[in-house]
């Protein structure tokens, strides 16, 4: 991705971004010049932000619970305080912490990853809108899933939540058309991050089996979700808005 600088002076939103794609986007952000603010429930994203200032980039972080009305309003407070603008915004966050067929779910469960990703992502992109339409526009890229583009069995609540991110991306884009702002949503595979690593730690055959579940026979690298991210954030996307980009080997192509 190098420091090509494509994004300098932009100032970008990255939530979930204490670990994984998120961690990456913002560095991917970070290296090519934007003012990046890193937001998660994780207080681990300050040491990224950390990181990120220590090899002169710019970096801050704001805890912020995506679910939470009043955490993310002090956050969009804190933006507008500190750059008075936004320029782009990869609403990132989400939890998955589903494996049960649906009549076997809990209420709880729904709840929490309903809240997280969905009104986390509704939430989020009230304010990022409200705050670009101040400054002429934007661009928006929302985290969905193959998921949100299919069936995901012993996943049906994690299912349902991602094609909501799908029908708020595709909604808002149209809305905003006129207005300068893009939104768009990635649909990713199974990526190799941190979280999967440890759900196949101790199972070699799983690990084997989920890759191959994959036409090109592998799981997806964090880079390569990162390089969409950044394409639908630049001005080379300007035609592209309401998009759900599969970024998954070939599955959904089956």
């Amino acid at each position: 991705m190098g420091n090509q600088n494509g994004f300098l002076d932009k100032v970008v939103l990255v939530t979930g971004a204490a670990a994984g794609i998120g961690e990456a986007a913002a560095r991917a952000f970070a290296a090519q010049g934007a003012n990046v603010v890193l937001a998660d429930i994780d207080q681990e994203g300050e040491q990224v932000a950390k990181s990120l200032c220590s090899q002169g980039y710019q970096a801050v972080f704001h805890a912020c619970d995506v679910s939470n009305t009043a955490s993310v309003t002090t956050l969009f407070a804190f933006i507008q305080d500190t750059f008075g603008r936004l320029d782009i915004a990869f609403n990132n966050a989400g939890i998955d912490i589903e494996s049960t067929k649906l009549a076997d779910g809990s209420e709880d469960v729904f709840d929490k990853i309903m809240d997280v990703n969905v009104k986390g992502v509704w939430l989020c992109m009230q304010h990022e809108i409200q705050t670009m339409l101040k400054t002429g526009g934007g661009a928006i890229v929302n985290t969905a899933s193959v998921a949100g583009l299919g069936a995901a069995p012993k996943m049906s609540i994690y299912a349902a939540s991602k094609h909501a991110v799908v029908g708020l991306t595709k909604s808002a884009a149209v809305e905003y058309a006129k207005k300068g702002i893009r939104v768009n949503a990635i649909c990713p595979a199974v990526i190799d991050t941190n979280m999967y690593r440890r759900a196949v730690a101790s199972d070699a055959k799983k690990a084997l089996a989920i890759g191959a579940m994959h036409p090109v026979g592998r799981i997806g690298k964090v880079e390569e979700v990162v390089g969409a991210v950044l394409y639908l954030s630049s001005d080379a996307a300007g035609f592209t808005t309401g998009a759900t980009l599969p970024i998954d080997g070939g599955s959904t192509a089956i």
